[in-house]
């Protein structure tokens, strides 16, 4: 079984390949993500097909997504990440982190805590 930190990387990983198949290795079949907002994005997804749509189509914005540090716990891990994006004008430059609570060496909830919703809001329309 893989260690917090080991999935930490996994996950970023994936993301930063666009490999979903390596992604959803590490999802909980019934994982859920939530994220804060009212937006395009927002909301809780439930299961690991639609945990994968969502970071897809937050790709599908121009969102370039860097690591900055990776936080542990116990049993948990976080990815503290900087988003930054821009579209027909509008800027997208957030800091996050996003907390995975794991279960049996996998990721079964994920929470996003955003530095800036308002300007999520807009950017995500």
């Amino acid at each position: 079984m893989m260690t917090p930190e080991e999935i930490a990387k996994a996950f970023y990983g994936a993301l930063a390949k666009r490999d979903w198949e390596a992604l959803r290795a590490l999802l909980h079949p019934d994982a859920t993500w939530t994220l804060p907002g009212e937006n395009a994005v927002s909301g809780m997804t439930v299961g690991a097909a639609d945990v994968i749509d969502r970071v897809k189509l937050i790709i599908s914005y121009g969102v370039s997504v860097k690591l900055e540090n990776i936080l542990l716990s116990r049993d948990n891990m976080a990815l503290s990440l900087h988003n930054t994006a821009e579209r027909d004008g509008i800027f997208l430059d957030e800091k996050l982190a996003t907390v995975c609570h794991l279960e049996k060496g996998l990721i079964a909830s994920i929470e996003t805590f955003l530095s800036d919703v308002p300007g999520m809001n807009n950017f995500f329309v």
